[in-house]
């Protein structure tokens, strides 16, 4: 098959990696914003264009005989790109524009699950203007404001990590409205987040790993939030989890897939990827996304037994219960490395080089230039390495082996996947559950 893959960051080089491992991969075709040079060496057809032009991708994967599409990024998927490439007779394994409200509407999710009468919403209100939106937050104490619509993983502003008074977050309500239309306002819930991710084909849900991710910039979880610096995962589940948390999250998915098909008259088609919470009260959701999350990608994948492509193919067939959907028992580390004064005022333009990279460590390119002269940085997130180990001990020390090599203006952090940040969160839990 020719595969059609859009997107360039560190997530779409690893997926690029698995689908071109598959015997079924005839040829990778790529159509990014940049070129990742990982994913060039994958393919012969890359095309650098607008991932926001719906027309040109169509016409790209058209001239190139494309079958099969995946979407790693979010906007296009927002944008439409699928309704587009399904109107040209290409099959996509991502989801349509209007499935794709599960990750681009807050709002809607929160409805989504209320409606349905699904369990793990907390207790939130939608806003399209200011009114009432005082006595609300009044009677809910610390809260949460989240932007409607996509933000780049700017858009959710917590009481305490990102304002401290209900005045500042009012404000901040006020400004999401004037740009999105809406604006939700829930609880702030306390406990431990992780990442569930799951194959989905309309009506069957195959999950991932349990995976955690740290948004926070700096060691000890301090500074402002990013996309992700790194994530972990065990052989089994996350130290902090029960089984019964993980079911938990799992149920909380089908059900919402159900849901989706039955409000919006089609199967949702591609990565349900719930970013939940564990508390005192049970597992909440905090917000769905309509794709593979970045890091969480680079941690799943790398433990994928399976043929990626055979999954691409029964999540548009609908037959994902009909395949054997594995992953390896080991635990897995990834460190991002980040242009030094990243994400408020990042270096730009200056070269990196990455140094002896241990075995067991496999490393993929995101924000980065690879010019004749050597590799460059762009701003945001450089370069992700993923090691594998027996153990997270074992994994995280090669990852940080690896992300240590890197020379240049370039940080990273080095707490990630270390005992002691691990069983800070387990003691929360513990705490928190006596």
């Amino acid at each position: 098959m020719r595969i059609l893959l859009i997107g360039n960051g560190a997530r779409e080089h690893i997926l690029a990696k698995k689908i071109a491992e598959s015997p079924q991969c005839e040829e990778l075709l790529v159509f990014g914003n940049a070129l990742n040079p990982g994913m060039e060496s994958l393919t012969s057809t890359y095309h650098v264009g607008d991932l926001e032009d719906n027309e040109a991708i169509v016409a790209f994967a058209e001239q190139n005989g494309a079958e099969l599409a995946v979407v790693g990024p979010e906007n296009p998927i927002a944008n439409g790109v699928v309704d587009a490439l399904r109107a040209a007779g290409i099959s996509c394994a991502s989801p349509t524009k209007k499935m794709g409200q599960l990750e681009s509407s807050k709002g809607f999710t929160r409805d989504l699950l209320k409606k349905y009468g699904i369990e793990g919403n907390p207790s939130f209100k939608v806003f399209e203007s200011e009114e009432g939106m005082a006595e609300f937050v009044e009677n809910l104490g610390a809260f949460v404001v989240k932007a409607d619509g996509l933000h780049g993983g700017k858009g959710v502003l917590v009481q305490g990590d990102h304002f401290e008074s209900a005045g500042e977050g009012l404000e901040a309500a006020k400004k999401f409205i004037d740009s999105d239309g809406h604006v939700v306002i829930e609880e702030k819930l306390v406990g431990q987040e992780f990442s569930l991710m799951s194959f989905v084909d309309g009506d069957h849900v195959v999950d991932m790993p349990t995976i955690q991710d740290h948004k926070r910039s700096y060691e000890g979880d301090k500074g402002p939030n990013t996309g992700g610096m790194g994530t972990y995962s065990y052989p089994d589940r996350l130290p902090f989890l029960e089984a019964s948390d993980v079911e938990a999250a799992h149920q909380i998915t089908v059900k919402v897939a159900k849901a989706l098909k039955e409000e919006l008259g089609e199967p949702f088609v591609g990565i349900m990827y719930g970013g939940f919470m564990v508390t005192k009260t049970g597992v909440r959701l905090i917000e769905y996304n309509a794709r593979f999350g970045d890091p969480e990608a680079m941690n799943a994948l790398t433990l994928l037994e399976t043929d990626l492509v055979d999954i691409l193919k029964a999540q548009v067939d609908g037959t994902l219960d009909q395949l054997d959907i594995r992953f390896s028992k080991k635990a897995t580390v990834c460190k991002y490395v980040v242009p030094e004064g990243y994400p408020s005022a990042p270096v730009k333009n200056e070269q990196i080089e990455i140094g002896d990279v241990p075995e067991g460590v496999d490393y993929y390119y995101a924000s980065v230039d690879q010019r004749e002269d050597g590799l460059y940085i762009l701003g945001s997130r450089s370069v992700a390495f993923v090691a594998t180990g027996e153990t997270v001990e074992e994994a995280e020390k090669l990852a940080e082996k690896a992300a240590s090599s890197v020379s240049g203006p370039v940080t990273h952090r080095k707490d990630i996947g270390t005992r002691e940040l691990i069983e800070k969160r387990v003691e929360m839990m513990e705490a928190l559950k006596n």
